[in-house]
């Protein structure tokens, strides 16, 4: 697929994914979608899962997923390292956004030298 026909993939709760479904981001074929809805009874497994497809495909371009969802696979996250799909925590209605979680501000911080003596 070339560059400009590149999805947007979404793991997050209910309220996010249906946010950017409604905006025209989803994407559905007969095997796969570009989302995961997160419930209460979602398992790790299957948000880990779901990262591990959506990163491997090549008409992903950035995976959006809710920074609470992002702490359960963080894991998987600290061990990413490929540019593209690049993945980006975002905040939920519920949950607000935690920037000293978040692995990218994290590199960003490490590569700036912040925080040390």
């Amino acid at each position: 697929m070339d560059e400009s026909g590149k999805l947007i993939a979404i793991i997050g709760d209910e309220d996010t994914v249906t946010g950017f479904l409604l905006a025209g981001v989803g994407h559905r074929t007969v095997n796969t979608t570009n989302f995961l809805v997160v419930k209460n009874d979602t398992t790790v497994s299957q948000i880990e899962d779901a990262f591990n497809r959506l990163t491997a495909r090549d008409d992903i371009a950035i995976v959006l997923i809710n920074q609470h969802v992002a702490n359960e696979i963080r894991h998987l996250l600290g061990s990413y390292s490929k540019t593209i799909p690049t993945v980006l925590e975002i905040p939920s209605k519920d949950v607000p956004y935690d920037p000293e979680q978040d692995y990218i501000m994290q590199r960003i911080n490490m590569m700036l030298g912040a925080g040390q003596s």
